[in-house]
This record gives structure tokens, C-alpha cells and sequence, in this order.
């Protein structure tokens, strides 16, 4: 058998073209995970930081949680490993530190949100901020830096831009 692999590896070195020479375009196939298209040429590691709120971290321990090479490309997943993804992924048991919202405000659970839930908490959390008058609500209000960025050469574009006038003539 060993020898059949590395017949393969020669004759797979040997179909590839120069790179002067015009390559065709290979069909790449979506996969959907989570409301995402996912493009079938990548690795699951890489392919599962396209979906809005997974990190590496979070990939790699999705990939060492449920077994699998990181390596796979996605269009060879079965859809059994999918449906696996998906639901590690709808209620993840990582470490609390790799959670993405914690301590929240009503319940004080820590959460991992993914996609549009993540934007419309964050949102929320924005308004409330600002309802209260905290301190990061008022500069979220002013769309000023929230976290202690300089504000003398940055933030000024964000305003009305106002042009000079001339006068009409001055007598002199």
C-alpha cells in the first residue's frame, strides 16, 4: 500500500500546470452551517471563522471537541458532521473565558451569541447604555471614541462639514 500512496503523490505533482499557464476554474461548492455559506475549498478550521462571532479559539475547540482534523476540507464533511457542528454550536460547553457575552445584564449567565443574535444584543446593550446616561452610553450617543482613544487628531470627520466663505470684497 505504501507504495500505491506514493505513486500518487508523483502522478498528483505531475498533473500540476507552470504558472504562466491558464488554470480552469473549479466548481466550488457552498456549505451551509449556521445561516452561512461556507466555500468547500477551505478547512473546517478556516471555514468556521467565516460565521459572525467564531473566533480561531472557538474553531479549534469545536474541531477538538467533536474530533476532527482541522484539515478536512468542508465539501467533505458529511451531513451528520454538520448537524454536529451546528448544534455544538447553538449550545457551545466551552470554557466560561471563551464566551463572548458574558455576565449578562438580566439573567448574569455567561452566553456565546453567533451571527444576529450577536448584533442584536450588541445593539441593545447600546441603547440601554445610553438610556442610563452611562459613561460610554454618552460617548456612544456623540459617536465620539468609547474607550479612551485621543480625540485632538482623530473623530472630527464624523460631524457636518462645514466650508469657509468668501467675502464679497474688502474696501480698502
Amino acid at each position: 500500500m505504501a507504495e500505491k500512496q506514493s505513486k500518487e503523490v508523483k502522478t498528483a505533482k505531475e498533473v500540476k500546470q507552470p504558472k504562466g499557464s491558464k488554470i480552469e476554474e473549479q466548481y466550488v461548492e457552498l456549505i451551509r452551517i449556521y445561516n452561512n455559506d461556507i466555500p468547500g475549498n477551505k478547512d473546517v478550521y478556516t471555514g468556521l471563522t467565516y460565521i459572525k462571532g467564531i473566533s480561531w479559539a472557538i474553531a479549534n475547540a469545536v474541531c477538538l471537541k467533536l474530533g476532527m482534523a482541522k484539515r478536512t476540507k468542508i465539501s467533505e464533511l458529511s451531513k451528520e458532521q454538520i448537524e454536529k457542528i451546528e448544534s455544538l454550536l447553538q449550545k457551545p460547553d466551552f470554557y466560561p473565558f471563551m464566551k463572548n457575552h458574558q455576565r449578562e445584564h438580566e439573567t448574569g449567565e455567561s452566553k456565546h451569541l453567533l451571527a444576529n443574535e450577536l448584533d442584536i444584543v450588541h445593539e441593545f446593550d447600546i441603547k440601554r447604555m445610553k438610556h442610563i446616561k452611562s459613561y460610554k452610553g454618552i460617548r456612544h450617543a456623540l459617536k465620539q471614541p468609547v474607550r479612551g482613544q485621543r480625540t485632538r487628531s482623530h473623530f472630527r470627520t464624523t460631524g457636518v462639514v462645514v466650508g469657509v466663505k468668501k467675502g464679497k470684497g474688502k474696501a480698502k
